[in-house]
This record gives structure tokens, C-alpha cells and sequence, in this order.
């Protein structure tokens, strides 16, 4: 008689640990990902100490100093708003200023001409979408070089930033453009429970753009190119059309910045936007989109535009020349970028291994 032997049990299986990396890569990452903010916390308190030992009063508490410190910060983000996306792809748009500029001088005189023949609010409305259209041709203009003719977006948008320069100069006849509309006025320095309507529209607007870029095609198509255009071409992905709309993107959110600016002085400037090409840049680069293109998120434009802000308004406040805040701003933006090196190459030693 054969003794059956009892079955044995089925080995069981074990899934692998999930692998959950080096623990200094890790913290080096998130540093990285996260140095605008950390900058920002460090200049408000930095400000606050001082604040409190020379004047014996708050800076960070003070409702005042906020709103200030917001409305500096909104015409540099609506610039580098747009820029963020072009930086991400891995192109520069150096235009925006003087786009900004000659969007705010077409807001004055299509709110004056249209006030003339409708209600103001309406003529104000009017005079914030010519702005934006306008700003819009160029932008389509910046696209077609780079995208059709092979022009390099630094070439290209820099030979912009002159045509642009002249035509905003040339519409304001070398001077400001009063705005003849109250409701413009209103726009630009009115309040909604304390908070100035420029605020709000650039906070919904950032909104709008951040869930653009992390949320759309549109946005993933963006960091596909700019992480690698040979891979994103081989992908399917329309490169030139997608192109030609980001930079048509990026204008129309300097024309954004040009009515808002407008609507702000009650007049526009054609020299609006000149000061604050660089500080859109230096947004982008210190909320951590690296300049190789494939990284970067709206949100950390939102706060390096308020380091930036902060960094201007905050020295003012404590009584120092206001020149140190170039310095200020440039000691920033090194270290931004030194940390985004320092990141990049210990992800690659680590990948080499």
C-alpha cells in the first residue's frame, strides 16, 4: 500500500520592499524642489528680526505690508507666468517687457477711444481685450521664427523686444497715456474685503495656468519637449504647433500684465515692462525651473516672484538703499541655480552607479 505524501504548501510570495531610495538623494530633491519657498520663509523672517529690533513693529503681521508686498509681485508674475512655460520647454522669451509695455499702451487708448461710445465698464473691458489681443501678434510673430524658420528663441525674441520697444514708443508718442475711465481706476487700485483686485485676478489667473501645465495635454507636451524634443518628436507630438502657441501664451500674458498695469497708474507706459524682463526670469530660475527646460511649476514662479517682491519691499521698509536689492536678488538667484546643479549631477552620479 503507497502512502500518499500530504501536499505541500504552495510557497508563498513575498513582494520585494519598494525601493525607497537614498535617504540624502531624497532630502537633496526636495531641497531642490522646494528652495523658493524655503528662501521666502528665510527673508520673512530675516525681515521680521529686523523689523522688530530697529522699529520695534511687525513686518510679517502687518496687513499693510502684505498688500504691499502682493502688488509688487503681480506684474513680475503675470510675466513670468508665460515665461515659465517657454523656460520649461526649454526656450527664453526676452520680449515680454516691452510686450507688456506696448499691451498697457494700447489698454489706455482703446479704454479712452471705446469710452467715448460705451459705458465705461464696458470701454474698460474693451480696453483689457485689445490689450491682450494686440500683445498676441507679436507673441505669433516670436512663434513662426522659432518654430518655422529655425531662428534660436534668444535671437529671435530679442529682435522682438526692439519691435516691440519702437511700436509701444511710437503709439505713446514718447510719453504716458492718461486713462480717462474710473472704472479702470477702480480695477487697478480698488479692494475686495481688503483685497486689491489685482491680487485677486493675478491669483485666479495663476490658478488657471497652473492647471494648465500640470493638468492638460498642453502641459505635459510642454515637459516632453523640454526634457527631450527628439523623444517628443518620435512621440507624435506637434513641436512646431505647440511651439507657436507657447509663445503666443507668453505674449498674451504680458498683454494681461500691461492692462493690469494700466489700470493700476491710470495711464500707460511703453517703458512699463523694461525693469521687470529680468525679474520675470530670475521668478522662474529661483522657484526652480531649471534654464535646460523639462522642470519648473507655476507654483514655485508664484514664489519666487515673492521672494523677489519681498526682497524689494522689505529693504525699503527697514531703510536700506534700495540698489542693495540687485544684489540681493543676483546672491538668489546663484545660489537657485547652484542647487539646481549640485541636484542635477548627483542624480546622475546616482543613475551611473
Amino acid at each position: 500500500m503507497t502512502s500518499t505524501s500530504p501536499a505541500q504548501p504552495a510557497e508563498k510570495h513575498v513582494a520585494p520592499q519598494a525601493d525607497h531610495g537614498d535617504p540624502a538623494r531624497s532630502l537633496v530633491a526636495r531641497i531642490a524642489e522646494g528652495r523658493a519657498w524655503l528662501f521666502l520663509a528665510g527673508l520673512l523672517i530675516c525681515f521680521e528680526i529686523w523689523s522688530r529690533l530697529a522699529f520695534g513693529a511687525t513686518f510679517v503681521l502687518n496687513p499693510f505690508n502684505l498688500q504691499s508686498i502682493a502688488i509688487f509681485a503681480v506684474a513680475p508674475l503675470l510675466l513670468a507666468t508665460g515665461q515659465t512655460f517657454v523656460i520649461i520647454s526649454g526656450g527664453i522669451d526676452l520680449s515680454l517687457g516691452f510686450i507688456m509695455g506696448l499691451a498697457a499702451v494700447i489698454a489706455a487708448h482703446a479704454t479712452n477711444m471705446a469710452g467715448a461710445a460705451i459705458p465705461l465698464p464696458l470701454a474698460m473691458l474693451a480696453g483689457i481685450l485689445a490689450s491682450v489681443i494686440v500683445a498676441g501678434v507679436p507673441g505669433v510673430i516670436n512663434g513662426l521664427l522659432i518654430s518655422r524658420l529655425k531662428v534660436p528663441p534668444f535671437i529671435g525674441t530679442l529682435g522682438m523686444f526692439g519691435v516691440a520697444r519702437g511700436a509701444a514708443f511710437l503709439l505713446a508718442g514718447g510719453t504716458t497715456v492718461p486713462v480717462q475711465n474710473s472704472w479702470f481706476a477702480l480695477l487697478g487700485n480698488g479692494k475686495f474685503y481688503g483685497i486689491p483686485y489685482l491680487v485677486l485676478i493675478t491669483a485666479i489667473f495663476v490658478i488657471v495656468m497652473h492647471y494648465l501645465l500640470s493638468q492638460t495635454r498642453f502641459g505635459q507636451h510642454n515637459y516632453a519637449i523640454g526634457a527631450n524634443v527628439q523623444a517628443a518628436r518620435r512621440a507624435g507630438i506637434d513641436i512646431r504647433g505647440h511651439i507657436l502657441r507657447l509663445y503666443v501664451l507668453s505674449a498674451m500674458c504680458a498683454g494681461l500684465g500691461g492692462a493690469l498695469y494700466a489700470a493700476r497708474f491710470t495711464a500707460g507706459a511703453a517703458q512699463a515692462g523694461e525693469p521687470l524682463l529680468l525679474d520675470s526670469v530670475a521668478a522662474v530660475v529661483i522657484g526652480g525651473a531649471s534654464l535646460f527646460g523639462g522642470s519648473g511649476t507655476i507654483f514655485g514662479t508664484v514664489a519666487g516672484a515673492l521672494v523677489i517682491a519681498v526682497i524689494q519691499y522689505g529693504l525699503v521698509f527697514v531703510n536700506v538703499e534700495p540698489f542693495w536689492q540687485f544684489i540681493a536678488v543676483g546672491v538668489v538667484i546663484i545660489i537657485s541655480v547652484l542647487i539646481d546643479q549640485a541636484q542635477r549631477r548627483f542624480s546622475g552620479a546616482r543613475q551611473d552607479e
